[in-house]
């Protein structure tokens, strides 16, 4: 469980930080651009990914915030429970990530995005490090179930 706990604070902390950085010293403008491939951007999402339920106030905030700190508690009981090191180092990524997001969500009423990967025309929606600690938590979680699987049935 102190991994867990590490990583969930390693995460909050790097997110937080990183936003701070951004709002307070990096953006005057709404974007610095970095290149052919990324800028910096300065964008304030009141909805969850790709901006879905954004149109819905306080009451979304409120939502929005309640069903992510569920979830939290959902992993961290997993979390609790799971013997595997990796596993545990993904759910406090996952856990850590959407923490970040809830603060932001409690303190402005929106997540400041500010990474904008872009190749030519073609944009990825801005996100933030607590976003990218949920897609990687995530994407381990999927990993090693599936090499989980293959080691079950001898691929």
């Amino acid at each position: 469980m102190l991994l867990g706990m590490t990583v969930i604070l390693f995460a909050v902390a790097a997110d937080q930080l990183s936003k701070w950085w951004i709002d307070g010293h990096i953006m005057t403008g709404s974007v610095a651009a970095f290149g052919d491939f990324y800028n910096t951007v300065k964008v304030w999402n009141s909805g969850i990914s790709f901006s879905m339920f954004s149109h819905h106030g306080n009451a979304g905030v409120v939502v929005l915030s309640v069903v992510a700190l569920a979830v939290c508690l959902f992993l961290l009981h997993w979390m609790w429970r799971e013997t595997n090191r990796i596993k545990i180092a993904a759910l406090g990524l996952i856990v850590g990530g959407a923490i970040g997001n809830v603060i932001d969500r409690v303190r402005f009423g929106a997540v400041l995005d500010f990474l904008d990967f872009h190749y030519g025309q073609y944009h990825w929606p801005a996100f933030n490090l607590a976003d990218a600690f949920i897609c990687i938590g995530a994407c381990i979680l999927i990993f090693l179930e599936i090499f989980n699987q293959k080691k079950k049935i001898g691929g």
